[in-house]
Formats: structure tokens, C-alpha cells, sequence
């Protein structure tokens, strides 16, 4: 289970949602509508990132599609972002439009820029 903060307020769950500002934990649709350009971080692990926005996580992930650029440890499953990805191990695919910076990748991996694998 992860700890989200979302521009200060603290959440916890296994799957999150930020889509239109609106915010969707476990299914459950939580606080009012955010506006703006949204800050989230992540401490601890969960299993689906789906966000607008850009994300930091200090922990892994099941699968995460984000908005923005992604920076994260280790994902199970596959990495999608409109930025750039730099992250630990990938189970999956990766694609950004921007840079990938990545461990080892199971899968496939397509950026709009560099692409970096240690």
C-alpha cells in the first residue's frame, strides 16, 4: 500500500487515479477537484498510477501511465508518460515522449528522445 501526497494532503491506497483534477483511490472517488498544476508523491509501493500530471514515487509500481515525466523504482509491469521515464527495473514496456532512463527492460522501449539502460 502507498502513502499519495497530492499538493500536501495525505491519501493511502494500492491504485490511484488523477484525471480532470478529479482524484480516485481503490475506486473511491476522494477529496473535491484539484486545479492547477497538481504535485503528486508517492512513498511506499502500489499497483496503478493513471495521472494527467507528472509523479515522483520512492517506492514501485504495478503499472503506471502518467501525463508528465515519471521518477520511480522498480515497475512490474509497463511504463507510459508524455515526458521523459527515469526509473529502476521495467517488467514491462516503456514509452515516453521524452528521455528513458531505466534498469533492465522485459519489454520493448520507444522514446521521443535518448533512451539510457544500466
Amino acid at each position: 500500500m502507498g502513502i499519495f501526497n497530492i499538493d500536501g494532503r495525505k491519501f493511502s491506497g494500492n491504485s490511484i487515479s488523477i484525471r480532470n483534477g478529479r482524484v480516485t483511490i481503490d475506486g473511491d472517488l476522494v477529496g473535491g477537484t484539484l486545479t492547477g498544476n497538481v504535485r503528486l508523491i508517492i512513498e511506499g509501493s502500489i499497483e496503478q498510477l493513471d495521472t494527467d500530471s507528472s509523479v515522483e514515487m520512492t517506492g514501485s509500481a504495478g503499472s503506471v501511465n502518467a501525463g508528465g515525466s515519471v521518477d520511480c523504482g522498480d515497475v512490474t509491469g509497463s511504463v507510459q508518460a508524455s515526458g521523459s521515464v527515469e526509473c529502476g527495473n521495467v517488467g514491462g514496456d516503456v514509452k515516453a515522449g521524452g528521455s528513458i532512463e531505466c534498469g533492465d527492460i522485459a519489454g520493448s522501449a520507444k522514446a521521443g528522445g535518448s533512451i539510457s539502460r544500466g
